[in-house]
C-alpha cells in the first residue's frame, strides 16, 4: 500500500455527488484540513542496524532481500488507522523499522528468528500492513534496534487436499491472492474483510479477523485447521485433525497472537466449492430495536444468509444523502446474501431461495418493509471503497474513524448507547458535534457485533481529539459489559483495556506464554502484552 494512504494509488477516493451536504453539517465553522505531503517532506528515523547484523540476515535470506532503504523501509511504518495517517502528514519525522527483511520460507523465518533473538533485534511481522490498532508499528522497546518481517515473499498456495476441502497457504498471501489460486480450481475461502484487497492469510489468523460474509462462512478463527508457527525457540505444527481431545487447543495461542509469541508462517483453512448461485435482498426497518431483534430471531433459528447486516438510522441516513439508490429510504436498512454450493443449479436456486424466503418471512414479521435487491447489489460493489474515504477526508478537515465491538443480544442496546454517547460527549467538548454511526454486520446466536463510524471535523490537535474520543468509547464499552474489540484486534491501541477484560491473571498467562516462547522479548514489542506486564 501507499506510505501515507489506504490502497496502493491505482483507485484514489472521490467524494460521492452528496458527500458536500454531509462534510457541512459537520464543518460549521473553520476548517482545519490537513493535506498530504511529498515524501522528501516526511524524513525517516536513521537506520540503526550494524551492518554486521543485517548481513547475518542477508545470509539466510539473500542479501536483496534485506535491506535498509528508505524507500522499502517507508512502506513499513506501520498500520493505516486514523493516529497512523495522522502522524504520516503531520510528525516532522517518521519513525521507521531499521531494516525490511523478507523471507521466501517457513525455514528462513525460524532461522532469522533464531538469529534476531541472539543479536537482541526486536522483529515485527509484517503482512498487508492494514493494522488499525496499532499492531505493525516498528516499536524496538528495549532492543537496539528492529526489523520489520516482510512475508509477502511466502505467498503460495502450498497444498490442496479436495478431498477433505482443505488448503494450506503461506502467509503472507493476500485476500484476492486466495481467492484467485482456489478460483482456478473452482473453490473459494470466502473471508472478506474490509481489508481483503491488501490484507493476508497470516494477518487473518493473527487478528482474529471477521470476515462480512462471515454469517454464511464463519469467522476466520473458524475455518482454520491448521498453523505453522516459528518461534525464537523453535517451530511449532499445530492441528492435524478435524477435531482432537489431546489437551487444550494450542492453535488458540497464536490466533489473535499479533505476532508477539512468533510468526504463523503457514495456514492451513476449510474451503468450499464456489456457489452456483447468489441471491440478494435489503429491507427497511422502522427503528434499530426492531431490526436487531429480527436478527436475533433469524440467527437463533439458525437460518444462515451468507452475509447480513443491519445500519442503524444515522448510517442509513448519511448512505441515503451520498447519493445513489437509497436517498428515498428511511429507517434502518438491513441486507443480505444468500448462496449455496451444490453442484446442480437448480437445487442451489431452490435451497438459496429458501433462506431468502425465510429471511423475509421474519423480518416483515417484525416491521420490515421489502426494498429488492438493488440496496445489497449496491453494498457489495463498494464494500472494500471506504478506508481511502478517510484520506479524501482528511485533506478537507474532516475526521473520519472506525471503532468496533460486541455484547449479548440482552446487552446490544445499551452498549450501543453507551458508545455513542461517549463519543458525542467527547468530541462535543472538543468543540466539533460529530456524527456517529452503528451497524451489525456480525451475529451469533447469543450476540452481535456492533460496529461504529463517526465524523467530525477536525481540530487543531486532532491526534489527541481522537485519542480521547477512543478512550471514553473503549471505557463505555467495558463498563456497559461489551469486548473491546471483536475482530479489529489489541494491537498497541486496546492494550491498556486488556486486562479490564480477561483480568490480572489472563494477562499473566499471556506473559507466561511470551517468555516461553520469546525470552529475549523480541517478537512485536509492544503489541498484545507489553514488556514487564504481570510481573
Amino acid at each position: 500500500m501507499q506510505w501515507d494512504a489506504w490502497g496502493d494509488g491505482t483507485h484514489p477516493a472521490h467524494l460521492p455527488p452528496g458527500a458536500k451536504a454531509l462534510v457541512a453539517t459537520v464543518l460549521p465553522g473553520r476548517a482545519h484540513p490537513i493535506p498530504r505531503r511529498p515524501a522528501q517532506d516526511a524524513p525517516l528515523t536513521p537506520s540503526r542496524i550494524a551492518g554486521a547484523d543485517l548481513a547475518a540476515l542477508g545470509a539466510i535470506v539473500g542479501t536483496a532481500n534485506a535491506t535498509r532503504d528508505d524507500g522499502i523501509r517507508r512502506l513499513h511504518l506501520g498500520g493505516k488507522s486514523t493516529p497512523d495517517l495522522l502522524r504520516r502528514r503531520l510528525s516532522p519525522v517518521q519513525q521507521a523499522p531499521d531494516a525490511v527483511i523478507s523471507p521466501a520460507t517457513h525455514g528462513e523465518t525460524l532461522r532469522v528468528l533464531v538469529e534476531c533473538a541472539a543479536r537482541g533485534i526486536a522483529v515485527v511481522p509484517f503482512g498487508g500492513g492494514t493494522s488499525v490498532v496499532g499492531g505493525v508499528d516498528p516499536e524496538a522497546g528495549r532492543h537496539s534496534s528492529i526489523v520489520v518481517l516482510d512475508l509477502g515473499r511466502t505467498a503460495a498456495l502450498q497444498d490442496i487436499d479436495e478431498v477433505s476441502l482443505l488448503a494450506t497457504f503461506g502467509a503472507g498471501t493476500t485476500g484476492p491472492q486466495v481467492e484467485e489460486l482456489l478460483g482456478a480450481r473452482g473453490y473459494t475461502l470466502g473471508h472478506f474483510p474490509q481489508s481483503f484487497e491488501f490484507a493476508s492469510i497470516g494477518g487473518f489468523a493473527a487478528t482474529r479477523s471477521s470476515g462480512q460474509a462471515s454469517r454464511g462462512y464463519g469467522r476466520f478463527d473458524d475455518v482454520v485447521h491448521a498453523l505453522r508457527v516459528a518461534t525464537p525457540v523453535g517451530e511449532l505444527h499445530l492441528g492435524r485433525a478435524p477435531a482432537s481431545a489431546a489437551g487444550p487447543d494450542l492453535r488458540e495461542l497464536f490466533l489473535g497472537s499479533e505476532g508477539a509469541f512468533g510468526v504463523i508462517t503457514e495456514v492451513t483453512v476449510r474451503i468450499r466449492p464456489v456457489p452456483a448461485v447468489t441471491r440478494y435482498g435489503a429491507w427497511t426497518f422502522p427503528d434499530f430495536a426492531s431490526g436487531a431483534a429480527a436478527l436475533r430471531a433469524l440467527t437463533q433459528r439458525g437460518i444462515r444468509p451468507t452475509v447480513l447486516r443491519l445500519s442503524d438510522e444515522a448510517e442509513t441516513r448519511v448512505n441515503a444523502l451520498m447519493g445513489g439508490h437509497l436517498t428515498r429510504l428511511r429507517g434502518c436498512l438491513a441486507v443480505a446474501t444468500f448462496e449455496t454450493t451444490a453442484t446442480s443449479v437448480g437445487a442451489s436456486d431452490d435451497e438459496a431461495a429458501i433462506a431468502a424466503e425465510a429471511t423475509q418471512a421474519i423480518f416483515v414479521a417484525h416491521g420490515a418493509k421489502p426494498r429488492g435487491a438493488d440496496p445489497a447489489r449496491s453494498w457489495e460493489r463498494g464494500r472494500f471503497a471506504s478506508p481511502a474515504l478517510r484520506d479524501t477526508l482528511l485533506d478537507i478537515g474532516v475526521l473520519a474513524e472506525t471503532l468496533e465491538t460486541a455484547a449479548t443480544w440482552s446487552r446490544l442496546d445499551a452498549v450501543k448507547q453507551a458508545v455513542t454517547d461517549a463519543l458525542t460527549t467527547s468530541l462535543i467538548a472538543d468543540g466539533t458535534k460529530p456524527i456517529v454511526m452503528c451497524h451489525i454486520s456480525h451475529v451469533y446466536p447469543a450476540g452481535a457485533s456492533l460496529y461504529f463510524t463517526v465524523i467530525a471535523a477536525l481540530t487543531p490537535d486532532p491526534g489527541a481529539q481522537w485519542a480521547r474520543a477512543k478512550d471514553a468509547a473503549s471505557r463505555a464499552m467495558l463498563e456497559a459489559g461489551a469486548t473491546i474489540t471483536h475482530h479489529h484486534a489489541v494491537g498497541r491501541d486496546h492494550r491498556r483495556y486488556l486486562q479490564d477484560e480477561i483480568g490480572p491473571l489472563g494477562v499473566a498467562v499471556l506473559r507466561a506464554v511470551k517468555d516461553a516462547l520469546d525470552p529475549r522479548g523480541i517478537m512485536n514489542p509492544g503489541a498484545l502484552v507489553g514488556d514487564g506486564e504481570a510481573g
